[in-house]
């Protein structure tokens, strides 16, 4: 199951992308979780201490590996470069091993625009698409705001877009758009998850600003989480027994 989540910045896509990742290792799968956005929290959100965090290795930063594998030099521009550098070794040398979840993070590139042709877009774009479609494990990816790591080939391994919204008319306009982008590269199963929710009225704004997408759970808003982002632990951890329950259901319907 390869499922990528993604939502405007903010709506807690790192939140939820590590409580399935953890969800799904605690039932037995082989779990790889990629952060995917610049702004990169999905550590955190798994509950890897500070200290910890320090010692994951970012992939873009690796210019050593990404200049011998694309053969180029990282910042110089004009150059030719190999635009299928070898890759299927990455995950296995440079994932974080946390509670049965390996972690990648890709960390943003330092390059003149989003999508550039450099060494760094070429090895993460090759990497991705290596995880995607030719890894056996469980994968969760924790994209930015949008599908700027996945392309039309990519997007043929990807089992589910995960769009996660929460009650606010900027936050609705992100995941249409979110959505309207996944199935232009064929991604064909879309789902929603709204969060935050604080009553109906937060349900009823979303369902009538979605009418004909699927929001598969509406997940409420609780001093939990703040707690859990507080106190340096994973959100999994402080769930209450409903929401464990909405979440397991969450599964039940990736998994469909």
């Amino acid at each position: 199951m390869k499922i990528a989540v993604s939502g405007k910045g903010g709506v807690g896509k790192s939140t939820i992308a590590s409580i399935l990742a953890l969800m799904k290792a605690e039932l037995g799968d082989r779990v790889l979780a990629l952060d995917a956005d610049p702004d990169a929290n999905l550590a955190s959100s798994l509950g890897i201490s500070h200290a910890e965090q320090r010692k994951i290795v970012t992939i873009s930063q690796q210019i050593g590996l990404i200049e011998e594998r694309t053969g180029a030099k990282v910042g110089q521009y004009g150059q030719v470069f190999r635009l299928n550098p070898e890759v299927s070794d990455v995950a296995d040398h440079y994932a974080y091993k946390h509670r049965g979840v390996s972690l990648l993070i890709l960390g943003a590139v330092k390059a003149g625009g989003s999508g550039c042709a450099c060494p760094e877009n070429t090895f993460i774009r090759a990497l991705v698409n290596d995880l995607v479609l030719f890894k056996s494990d469980a994968l969760i990816m924790d994209m930015e705001a949008g599908i700027e790591h996945l392309g039309r080939a990519t997007s043929q391994g990807v089992d589910v877009m995960l769009v996660v919204l929460e009650p606010g008319q900027r936050s609705v306009d992100c995941a249409l758009l979110v959505e309207r982008m996944s199935r232009e590269i064929g991604i064909r199963k879309v789902m929603f998850v709204a969060n935050k929710i604080t009553g109906d009225a937060d349900r009823d704004f979303l369902r009538s600003s979605l009418p004909k997408s699927e929001i598969i759970a509406f997940l409420p808003w609780t001093d939990d989480l703040k707690k859990a982002d507080r106190d340096g632990v994973s959100p999994y951890d402080c769930l209450d027994g409903a929401t464990r329950s909405q979440y397991t259901e969450i599964v039940k319907r990736l998994e469909a």
